[in-house]
């Protein structure tokens, strides 16, 4: 795109002296950039004009389309900020001085913009968890916190990376999956946390097109199959509700509304369907000129056509957290299929489009924002002050995923007041949202009347009632989260601080026993804490006990890292000479270090599971029974030439677990461990029970796909009523 093409494009509402400056920044910016080329050839000043049209296509400021021309001539042409300031005055300059910190400070973010950036860099999924977590926080926090008073400097580098990946077939395959998972975990969340779902979709159709494109391809064709039918209907579908609004006199605009690849694929996802399985793939939005017309015409629709039960969304009296408003309702229509509806004003749905970018008037020394993105800012602005004190990666992405970039629920306390919280959240959260020492000291909770657990999940319109103790504190299961009794981020925050000012040793004592606990019921008996002190970042055993006991090491964290270890250690503890792994046939997922084709079998002595420490033991005529590495019958083996060196595979499988449950008997007891069984991803294979002196003994075998899945299982199990005691069998 040249300078006739960008001026061609620019909006009415810029007048004269914008154009002007417009101009006048494509110019600094060409020569800044003078014989640069980007990765496919083009000339850099290509990008740079892309970018502004982007931006322009969002109808965002004239400030912020002449910056976007300049991002990147200070970093990389040199430009020195002073003479933008000269030129174009302070809001330009602060812009394009914000974006280059952010550039500067995280790279990742770039990814594309020059030949000589293309480094080699390992595949995603040869990352252990960690170092993926930590390098997607470590982008996304420091992104944040180069950010300076206006956020409008987020909307420049979102448009920087959309045109990034519109190009990116440009790049090797390495960095191509590189940086469209960073799209996905950074840059389509923050532009639907502001609003902008144009960038929203595209970046997420993108961002999956390179880091799963078998599935994108397969995907692709099934939609395009059925788009010409689709298409037919959508244009039926409209004449027939554009007449629905000429009988009932109401104005609207009627449109089909395109379903993109992403969110096909997670709605398969999350529904477990596969493509065919997926009937609501017809959407319409219907845009009238006011919020009584909106409840008007959901009416109209549901007096024509049947609405499906739980399928109505009210957004405009509940707006979601950034700033969106429409009515959502599916009904069947004419023909017994689903049809999904849209209903909002003009003005809802600019604010849907465009976000952020939208309200902020175009002369900047009359910039005002509204009341409800003002919230937001505000809300944003916490965010980074906390992450800026956090320390764990996986903690700060999990917990940015929930309170940024998820939807929210709306509750009511029993005074009528509503209290925001994220999707999925509990009665302790709603505690701690109303008061700190109401969630400090929360015991119990009514939902609209009716006595519910503390891992119960509110739903928008609940009327919570927090039942407290005089005095106490909170629960350090309550940061256990395989339990599920805190999901908010700000509530686990207040429930550690609360931890942290107790005594030292108590906490010390606490982590200690949680990890000898946590440790017993796995059935892991081999482990060295010196690696666990440096995957933390603590300089003594002592250190990470109270790290545990305070909540700020989740177990959830030791679990990964128990089997990030088990995956590894193998190879050094064995005595044979190791060569390049080769994988077995598909179905196997167990790794023998230079042997090929050899069959594979589980020990049923100790049934070994993924993420156990394991060995491979030679038997004649069965290839290589798999044991787990502490297993007696290994311990005893006196042939050791017939031990070989073994890991876990990446094919999917489960595996069986025996599992022992101690328990005081009483009514309903094995109503609810099945409850807790089936709600997880396992398999109840086999089961024997025995009484003795009022206490039942429950052996188990579960097939489990990983040790993070047991441990969840186990902690779960061991959370019900009566239970003393959930653990894995000892082998042997």
């Amino acid at each position: 795109m040249d300078l006739d093409q960008l001026t061609s494009r620019l909006p009415a509402t810029f007048n004269a002296e914008d154009r002007d400056a417009i101009m006048r920044a494509y110019a600094m910016a060409e020569k800044a950039h003078a014989g640069q080329t980007r990765a496919n050839g083009q000339p850099y000043i290509s990008h740079c004009a892309a970018v502004a049209f982007i931006l322009i296509s969002i109808q965002a400021a004239p400030s912020l389309v002449i910056a976007g021309l300049l991002h990147d001539v200070v970093i990389d042409g040199g430009v020195p900020l002073e003479s933008i300031r000269d030129e174009f005055g302070d809001t330009v300059s602060t812009f394009v001085e914000d974006v280059t910190k952010i550039t500067s400070l995280q790279k990742l973010s770039r990814g594309d913009q020059h030949e000589d950036e293309r480094k080699p860099l390992p595949p995603a999924e040869d990352l252990p968890d960690t170092r993926k977590a930590d390098a997607v926080v470590e982008t996304l926090r420091k992104m944040l916190l180069a950010i300076g008073d206006d956020i409008r400097v987020v909307i420049i580098k979102l448009a920087d990376r959309l045109h990034n990946m519109r190009s990116l077939a440009a790049m090797p395959p390495d960095r191509q999956k590189k940086i469209a998972q960073d799209t996905l975990d950074i840059f389509a969340p923050l532009a639907n946390r502001l609003g902008i779902w144009q960038f929203k979709w595209e970046l997420e159709d993108l961002g999956f097109r390179y880091t799963q494109p078998q599935k994108y391809q397969e995907l692709t064709e099934q939609v395009a199959l059925r788009r010409t039918k689709r298409q037919a209907e959508i244009n039926q579908i409209v004449v027939c509700l554009e007449e629905l609004l000429q009988q009932a006199k109401v104005k609207g605009a009627v449109s089909g509304r395109p379903k993109h690849i992403y969110s096909i694929y997670r709605k398969m996802e999350r529904k477990g369907q596969n493509f065919d399985a997926i009937r609501d793939l017809r959407a319409v939005r219907i845009i009238v000129d006011d919020v009584e017309t909106c409840y008007k015409v959901l009416g109209l629709i549901h007096m024509r056509f049947q609405p499906i039960p739980g399928e109505f969304d009210d957004y405009i009296a509940a707006k979601k957290p950034n700033n969106y408003q429409s009515l959502h309702t599916s009904v069947i229509y004419a023909d017994a299929k689903p049809l999904e509806i849209q209903i909002r004003t003009w003005e809802m749905h600019n604010n849907a489009e465009y976000g952020i970018a939208a309200h902020w008037r175009y002369k900047e020394n009359t910039a005002k924002i509204s009341n409800d993105y003002e919230q937001k800012l505000t809300s944003m602005r916490g965010l980074l002050s906390w992450a800026q004190d956090a320390e764990d990666s996986q903690e700060i992405l999990d917990n940015m995923r929930s309170d940024l970039f998820r939807d929210r629920v709306y509750i009511m306390t029993p005074k009528g007041d509503v209290i925001e919280l994220p999707k999925d959240a509990t009665p302790i959260d709603f505690a701690y949202a109303v008061h700190t020492d109401i969630g400090h000291r929360c015991r119990g909770a009514k939902v609209n009347g009716k006595l519910v657990t503390l891992d119960y999940t509110l739903k928008t319109g609940d009327q919570v009632e927090i039942l407290t103790t005089n005095r106490g504190g909170p629960s350090r299961d309550w940061l256990n989260p395989n339990l599920g009794l805190v999901k908010s981020s700000k509530s686990k925050s207040k429930i550690k601080q609360w931890f942290k000012l107790q005594d030292r040793e108590q906490n010390l004592l606490h982590g200690k026993e949680a990890l000898e606990k946590e440790f017993k019921r796995l059935g892991v008996t081999q482990y060295d804490l010196t690696d666990f002190m440096a995957a933390f970042k603590v300089k003594s055993i002592d250190d990470l006990y109270v790290g545990i006991g305070c909540g700020d090491i989740p177990m959830g964290r030791v679990v990964n890292r128990v089997s990030e270890l088990q995956k590894v250690s193998l190879a050094e503890e064995t005595t044979l000479v190791t060569s390049t792994p080769t994988t077995l046939p598909k179905g196997s997922n167990v790794m023998v270090m230079g042997l090929t084709g050899l069959a594979t079998n589980i020990g049923k002595c100790c049934n070994p599971t993924y993420g156990d420490d394991i060995v491979g033991y030679i038997t004649r005529g069965r290839g290589a029974t798999i044991h787990r590495s502490d297993c007696p019958n290994v311990l005893r083996v006196t042939d050791k030439e017939r031990l070989i060196n073994v890991s876990w595979g990446k094919a999917e499988r489960t595996y069986p677990v025996p599992i022992q449950i101690i328990a005081y008997d009483r009514l309903g007891l094995m109503s609810n461990i099945s409850d807790v069984i089936t709600s997880e991803p396992v398999r109840l294979v086999d089961l024997s029970l025995s009484a003795r002196q009022q206490q039942v003994k429950a052996n188990l075998i579960v097939e489990v796909p990983d040790i993070n899945s047991l441990s969840r299982l186990l902690a779960r199990l061991e959370n019900i009523p009566n239970v003393i005691e959930a653990k894995r069998s000892k082998p042997g």
